[in-house]
């Protein structure tokens, strides 16, 4: 079903300067492609459609403006552009991943951290490169080598970056998750990858109070018998005791003995293994996605730098976990020499203006959140405008879910006039940006400003028909480097087949419903496989939650479709404002909202009143697993969830019996 173009093509909100397109690396790129393609570029339309045209000569003019350090030169950029699974990026290449990131070394802020409780820490990159040797000849003191897997059960502290740069500069993969997981939840990841070496810190701080990790993590080690060693770092208590721990060991003790002031970094394949990252795992146990280092480096590169136009002279934000993909993106900021700020914490402690403050404090100049935080943040009335300098702020970004038209409206008004906001779609699966943001192009309301270079993104109908202007299912046509190498216990390779190339063979299929529009611009709809059907019209979720999250009345919300009498009926649950009732005015004008602003077909058989709305840690909505759960069946995984106990809300309830 299409919709009215007119509602598909937002108004322009922000438009960049003509000196701002001219000196951004987006520009400098186009003119060094024409320089030495002798092609006549004149914005990015063209350069796009070259690089999905041209990924040969797009990939390795990437590699070469980016001066990724190597030892090896590759012998070819890729095998096949069209064999995906199975494609082989710049054979014979070898590189380290550590190695590209710690190629500063000067006395700039590399990481300032900042803790919920106003702890302030600053690495420059002398002192960082410094840390990554001891950590580094300490895990190989360990018996660490290449291949092994070192995990991460930790708050966003410096400690997590250090301990992931010296395990990639061994060649040993790395994956964290976060602290606030339940214990199940992380044994559900741990033990699939078998780690060797652990790092965890004693505690975390969330809203104002101390969560203590060394119970939950002598109940981890119980059943993760692959672990040798357990370094804890102390963050909440500067004498933690771990004498209950078996293997233990404190940070400082660990790398107390070493006296490395160089790194060996382990030349690898640019396929080699770095990182292992997971699916939700809300409706069963969580895919075991592995990145390579060669993939992830130079995707986020092209990301941060020409997407981003992110500079050594740049602050960069992003309000994460280690359990989310979004900290391996920011983190890869390294890589350009920008200072990182990393954040532990509520992003509401100990107000609601919290972030904007440290904004203001660090003169952070790009901001990265979540489309919940921004609604979040709205709700709460927050005007950061009129009562922080953001000055230096120039970009801010968000994902996560979809960033609908109202969310631009309230940045645009409440936070700064001047900045450009992109809404940016990926994920843990690409470890990397479908489509993000863009110097050179203007904001339009309630879009994503661009596909990325290199992504051969399109939107296709069930036929495997490409769509324009119409509503599809997210595809990418080629291959691209940060696709996963594998998946971690899957020999045949048939879990990552049935994941991504099972919908239309040969063409990864994402997962997601969207729409690229006539100007190059993408809305994302939600998830596919949360996607409402009722009488054969599929309806993307977030087209509701925009309608329903605009009343004040309304704090959150969550629509499911209801299998019914052979059909389909949509059913809508709000979490209504303290001290308002769900009446049948306030439901009748909901349902009026939604007729006159999408169509007849999106109104809710049934508006139901919950406690509560689930989310995973990373801030997503639990569609899925709530559409089981009212169809009778059980979610049993429920350590990825932040507020797992809102699933018993869904179970029984009378009204979706009739």
């Amino acid at each position: 079903l299409c919709f009215n173009i007119d509602r598909i093509m937002g108004k322009i909100i922000w438009s960049p300067k003509k000196e701002h397109i001219l000196s951004s690396q987006m520009w400098d790129f186009m003119l060094k492609v024409n320089a030495k393609h002798n092609t006549q570029f004149k914005g990015y339309d063209d350069l796009y459609s070259w690089s999905i045209e041209n990924p040969q000569l797009f990939w390795d003019d990437i590699w070469k403006y980016f001066g990724i350090i190597h030892s090896s030169p590759y012998s070819q950029v890729v095998d096949d552009i069209t064999s995906m699974p199975g494609e082989k990026w710049f054979s014979s290449a070898r590189l380290n991943f550590a190695e590209n990131l710690l190629q500063f070394r000067d006395d700039r802020p590399a990481l300032v951290f900042r803790g919920e409780d106003k702890l302030e820490r600053t690495l420059s990159y002398k002192d960082l490169f410094s840390l990554v040797a001891q950590t580094s000849s300490a895990l190989k003191s360990a018996g660490v080598i290449s291949g092994d897997r070192v995990a991460g059960f930790i708050p966003n502290i410096p400690e997590a970056v250090i301990a992931m740069l010296a395990a990639a500069s061994i060649g040993a993969l790395w994956s964290s998750s976060s602290p606030d997981f339940g214990i199940k939840g992380v044994l559900d990841r741990f033990s699939q990858i078998e780690p060797k070496v652990l790092f965890a810190a004693d505690g975390y701080f969330y809203n104002g109070k101390h969560f203590d990790c060394l119970k939950k993590l002598n109940g981890i080690l119980e059943q993760l018998p692959s672990v040798e060693k357990v370094v804890i770092i102390p963050y909440t208590n500067k004498s933690p005791d771990i004498s209950s721990l078996s293997n233990a060991v404190l940070y400082n003790e660990f790398i107390s003995r070493e006296n490395a002031d160089t790194i060996e970094f382990k030349q690898l394949p640019f396929d080699h293994p770095l990182y292992i990252m997971y699916s939700s795992g809300t409706t069963g146990l969580p895919k075991s996605i592995v990145h390579s280092a060669g993939g992830t480096l130079i995707q986020h590169m092209k990301e941060l730098c020409l997407h981003t136009n992110l500079t050594r002279e740049d602050t960069i934000f992003y309000f994460t976990t280690c359990g989310w993909m979004m900290w391996n993106w920011l983190v890869s900021s390294l890589a350009v020499g920008a200072t990182v700020v990393l954040y532990d914490g509520s992003p509401f402690y100990p107000n609601s203006e919290a972030m904007w403050e440290l904004t203001e404090e660090l003169g952070i100049t790009i901001f990265g959140t979540s489309a919940k935080f921004i609604a979040a943040c709205e709700n709460a009335g927050v005007r950061p405008n009129n009562r922080f300098n953001l000055s230096n702020l120039k970009i801010i970004l968000s994902t996560g879910s979809p960033l609908v038209e109202e969310n631009f409206d309230y940045i645009y008004r409440s936070v700064k006039t001047d900045v450009q906001l992109s809404s940016i779609s990926g994920g843990t699966d690409i470890i990397s940006c479908f489509a993000l943001g863009n110097p050179t192009l203007p904001v339009y309301r309630g879009e994503l400003q661009c596909r990325g270079l290199g992504m051969a993104v399109d939107s296709f109908d069930e036929n495997g028909k490409s769509l324009l202007n119409c509503k599809g299912e997210l595809v990418c046509k080629k291959a691209f480097p940060s696709m996963p190498v594998y998946f971690w216990n899957d020999s045949n390779g048939e879990k990552y087949h049935d994941a991504y190339f099972d919908v239309y063979p040969g063409i990864w299929s994402h997962g997601d419903y969207i729409t690229v529009n006539d100007h190059g611009g993408v809305k994302i709809f939600g998830r596919s496989d949360a996607t409402l059907n009722p009488g054969g019209v599929r309806i993307g979720t977030a087209e509701i939650y925009r309608i329903v999250e605009g009343f004040s009345e309304i704090s959150d919300s969550l629509v499911v479709g209801q299998d019914w009498e052979g059909d389909e009926r949509v059913i809508l649950f709000v979490k209504l404002e303290k001290g308002i009732s769900l009446s049948k005015k306030l439901t009748q004008s909901i349902s009026d909202a939604i007729r006159k602003n999408c169509s007849p077909r999106h109104v809710p058989a049934k508006i139901i009143e919950t406690k509560d709305i689930p989310y995973t840690i990373s801030g997503k909505k639990v569609e899925i697993a709530v559409r089981k759960i009212i169809s009778g069946a059980d979610v049993s995984n429920r350590d990825a969830l932040a507020n797992p106990e809102s699933l018993d809300f869904y179970k029984n309830i009378s009204a979706l019996k009739t």
